[in-house]
């Protein structure tokens, strides 16, 4: 049982977002693949704190009235006004919190203004068993303890995308919807065409795989990791699947899978630009990644990774095991734009196209957990040019970031709402 303490002592650590061990740094395939050069430094800007009484907060939606609407991971979504204030949404599904799962995304539709719909991504527990705190023993110590067969009879939750129409005092959810579920539920964004793009985490219990990857290849059946591991799927705004989603014609692929291959996607975003998704994947020890997701592609996990399995799980003592094949390429997978070793434990991606930071538009932000800090990516097309840590100085976790329509950039920094503005008369 002392693997399995391990075990959960790990998960714990990466929920919360400060397990920084160090790898040893891989090869890139390409210039400019990682350890991007420092840009010329931000010009001085400000933090003003909206508020500092929200318990994990998960994510950020700005309502047309100046309000923010707020999930927490706990299972509460709640609506914070400009002076700080902060009230409950009532109608909320039962939802299950345990470790990394929860409440998370919520998004507004495209017609917010005249329909009032929202989106949200949440775990429901079992048919019979009460919403709430969940022991995380029961998701991963008992879940390793036992074979794959009963790991997939275990009553564990139901990862669901939800819809809601949003009162119009903003007080309650009305005609809750189910029309989504099984992702492994995290990011969510409203793509150019109208369809739901949702990001979901690897869910090792449901086959022969481990939390940080097994130490072996996983190739025997392609389709159970494109149905298991961390995938993005693409659905329409009433549920039902896009005619032009790539697996229709594998009836052994799930409809909804529009790419395979991730571990733990916690930001997603739409490229202004080009129009194309972006990603930001946790690895394991090391290997923290972003891609650009194309229809039916392989990205890799938990095969090849750029990172390393983690050092503290390993009951023999031995440091930088490899995942998978060992490998960081293989033709077949596609190359992440950007890596880092060590994790920064990303969470929440932007890109800027405002007017408050005439210098920042076009760069791409990442909420960094682990690293404490928010990072700003300079880009030459696709391509990552430069790097900078913004707010190491507050010690504080990233766990979302967002553009409000005011042009200020919105943090959630621990449990505070944070603004980002240009410093007075510079």
């Amino acid at each position: 049982m002392a693997k399995y303490r391990i075990a959960i002592l790990i998960l714990i650590t990466a929920a919360l977002g400060t397990l920084v061990a160090q790898s040893p740094e891989p090869k890139p395939a390409f210039q400019g693949q990682t350890d991007a050069p420092a840009p010329t430094p931000s010009a001085p800007f400000d933090t003003q704190i909206v508020t500092e009484r929200l318990n994990a907060p998960w994510s950020l939606a700005f309502l047309p009235d100046g309000t923010f609407l707020v999930t927490e991971n706990g299972g509460a979504m709640k609506v914070v006004k400009s002076d700080g204030s902060v009230s409950p949404v009532e109608g909320m599904p039962g939802v299950r919190s345990v470790g990394a799962e929860g409440l998370h995304e919520v998004v507004l539709d495209l017609n917010f203004a005249q329909n009032r719909m929202i989106y949200f991504t949440y775990l429901a527990p079992p048919v019979g068993e009460p919403a709430g705190p969940w022991p995380l023993e029961n998701l991963y110590d008992k879940v390793w303890a036992v074979p794959l067969a009963e790991r997939r009879a275990m009553k564990i939750g139901q990862e669901r995308v939800a819809r809601a129409r949003l009162s119009n005092d903003a007080r309650r959810l009305e005609n809750v919807e189910v029309i989504g579920q099984g992702v492994g539920e995290r990011r969510m964004v409203v793509g150019r065409d109208g369809t739901l793009f949702i990001s979901g985490a690897d869910r090792f219990w449901l086959y022969e795989s481990d939390l940080d990857g097994l130490e072996k290849p996983f190739l025997e059946n392609p389709d159970e990791r494109r149905n298991f591991t961390g995938r993005v799927m693409r659905i329409n705004r009433d549920g039902s699947i896009p005619r032009d989603n790539p697996w229709l014609s594998r009836s052994t692929v799930l409809a909804e899978t529009w790419a395979h291959g991730f571990k733990d996607p916690e930001g997603l975003a739409i490229n202004p630009v080009s129009g194309d998704l972006w990603i930001v994947d946790h690895g394991p020890q090391g290997g923290d990644e972003i891609n650009i997701v194309r229809p039916g592609r392989d990205y890799g996990w938990p095969n090849v990774t750029y990172g390393k399995q983690y050092d503290a799980r390993q009951p023999d003592g031995r440091k930088n095991v490899s995942v998978g094949t060992g490998r960081t390429s293989i033709e077949t997978v596609e190359e992440p734009r950007y890596y880092w070793v060590p994790s920064i434990a990303p969470s929440g991606m932007m890109f800027y196209t405002g007017n408050m930071f005439p210098a920042w538009r076009g760069n791409l932000f990442v909420g960094a957990m682990a690293g404490q800090h928010l990072v700003r990516l300079v880009l030459d097309g696709d391509k990552v040019v430069g790097e900078e840590k913004l707010l190491a100085d507050r010690k504080a976790r990233i766990r979302e970031v967002k553009q409000g329509p005011d042009g200020a950039i919105y943090i959630f920094a621990g449990n505070q709402l944070v603004r980002l503005v240009p410093r007075a008369g510079k």
